[in-house]
C-alpha cells in the first residue's frame, strides 16, 4: 500500500506488509480527513495506521497490548515524522489513551478483531494447532495462559466456555476428556490439546479442524475478548466527536453481535440506569452499515482467513455516551479470575 498523490503527505518505508481484512471498506467509512485525530485501536502490523497516514495530512494513534507489535512499529513511527504514536495499552482503555496522547475528542475509531496472522503463524505464541507449540494464546505477557486455564478451570465453567465461545456442540464431552486427560499428565502444547479435542470431535474431509472451535473459545476466553470489545466499544463511544466515524472488523458471530446491538443502541431493556432521561431518546450513532459488508471472492481468494470477517460501521451523534447496559451484551460466563478460583 503505497503513498498518494495529490500533496498529501505520504509515509516512506515502501509497501505495507500487511492489507487488513476489510481494509479500504473501513478506510472508507473512516472518511480520513487533513487535520483528523485517528485511533487504530488494533494496531497489528501497522496497516490501518499506514493507509489512514497515506490518506490525509492527520494523526493516528495506534494501540496494541502486544508489545511485539508495537516494537515492529518503530520504522513506521519514524517515517511518519510525528504523525504516528504508539501506546501498548489494551484498546478497551482507548479514551485514556488519546486523553494521555493530548486529545479529548478523535475523529475516528477502527478496531480489526481477532488474532493476527502474525501471531497465528508464531507456533511459539500458541494461537494455533498447525505448528506445535506451547499451549499460551495470550495477546499480552500478563494473566494466565490457556494451558493454565485447562488446568485449573472446572469441567462444567469448560464445557460453558467451548459452547458459549465456540459454539461446540460437543462441549460436554470435549471438556469431559480434557479433565480427564489432565488428570493423568499436564497438557502444555497446542498438538496435545488438538489430539485430546480431535477423540471426541469428528470432521468430515473438507471440514474445519474439529479442534477450531475449541481452540477460537479458549483464545476469547483467556485474553477476554469479548469484554475488551464491549469494554472498546464504550470507549469509543464516549471519545468519538458529533460526526466521528467507528469502523470494527469482526471475525466471529458473538463479536458481530455485539457491535450490531451496540450501534443500534439500547431499547428500553437495555438502557443503563446512569444514562440521563433527557439524551435516551438520542441514540449515540446513526447506523452506515444496515448490513455488515463482508469480503468479496477475491479478497476471499486472497486470503481464506478474511471468509467469516463482517465490517460495520457507525457515526457519532450527539446523543448522550453510556445509554448502554454494557453487561447486558455479554454472554453469561464467569470471569477468568472466578473461573481460575473455581467459583
Amino acid at each position: 500500500m503505497t503513498g498518494r498523490d495529490g500533496g498529501k503527505p505520504a509515509v516512506a518505508g515502501g509497501p505495507a506488509r500487511h492489507i487488513p481484512v476489510l481494509g479500504p471498506a473501513a478506510l472508507g467509512f473512516l472518511n480520513i480527513k487533513d487535520g483528523g485525530v485517528y485511533i487504530d485501536g488494533t494496531f497489528g502490523a501497522g496497516g490501518y495506521a499506514r493507509a489512514m497516514l497515506d490518506a490525509a495530512d492527520c494523526r493516528v494513534i495506534g494501540i496494541d497490548r502486544d508489545q511485539s507489535a508495537i516494537a515492529r512499529g518503530a520504522d513506521l513511527v519514524e517515517s511518519a515524522k510525528g504523525r504516528l504514536e504508539l501506546v501498548q495499552s489494551r484498546f478497551s482503555a482507548l479514551d485514556g489513551v488519546a486523553r494521555q496522547c493530548g486529545y479529548e475528542f478523535v475523529d475516528g475509531v477502527v478496531l480489526d478483531l481477532g488474532v493476527s496472522s502474525m501471531q497465528l503463524d508464531q507456533a511459539e505464541r500458541g494461537f494455533s494447532f498447525r505448528n506445535d507449540g506451547p499451549l499460551d494464546m495470550r495477546m499480552g505477557v500478563d494473566g494466565p495462559s490457556a494451558a493454565d486455564v485447562i488446568a485449573q478451570i472446572s469441567e462444567r465453567d469448560l464445557a460453558n466456555v467451548i459452547f458459549l465461545l465456540g459454539e461446540e456442540r460437543h462441549s460436554r464431552a470435549v471438556a469431559r476428556t480434557i479433565v480427564a486427560e489432565r488428570a493423568k499428565h499436564p497438557i502444555r502444547t497446542t498438538g496435545e490439546l488438538a489430539t485430546i479435542v480431535g477423540r471426541v470431535v469428528r470432521s468430515k474431509p473438507g471440514a474445519i479442524h474439529p479442534a477450531t472451535r475449541s481452540f477460537q473459545a479458549l483464545r476469547l476466553f483467556v485474553n477476554e475478548e469479548l469484554n475488551e470489545l464491549a469494554d472498546a466499544l464504550a470507549a469509543a463511544e464516549r471519545v468519538l466527536r458529533e460526526g466521528g466515524r467507528l469502523a470494527v472488523v469482526s471475525f466471529h458471530s458473538l463479536e458481530d453481535r455485539i457491535v450490531k446491538t451496540f450501534l443500534a443502541g439500547p431499547d428500553s431493556k437495555g438502557i443503563s440506569r446512569h444514562a440521563p432521561e433527557q439524551d435516551r431518546r438520542v441514540a449515540a450513532f446513526n447506523v452506515l452499515t444496515k448490513k455488515p459488508v463482508a469480503p468479496d471472492e477475491a479478497e476471499i481468494e486472497n486470503n481464506p482467513r478474511a471468509r467469516s470477517a463482517k465490517l460495520r460501521a457507525g457515526e457519532r451523534t450527539g446523543g448522550a455516551a453510556g445509554q448502554m447496559d454494557i453487561a447486558s451484551l455479554l454472554p453469561r460466563l464467569p470471569s477468568l479470575a472466578d473461573a481460575m478460583r473455581g467459583r
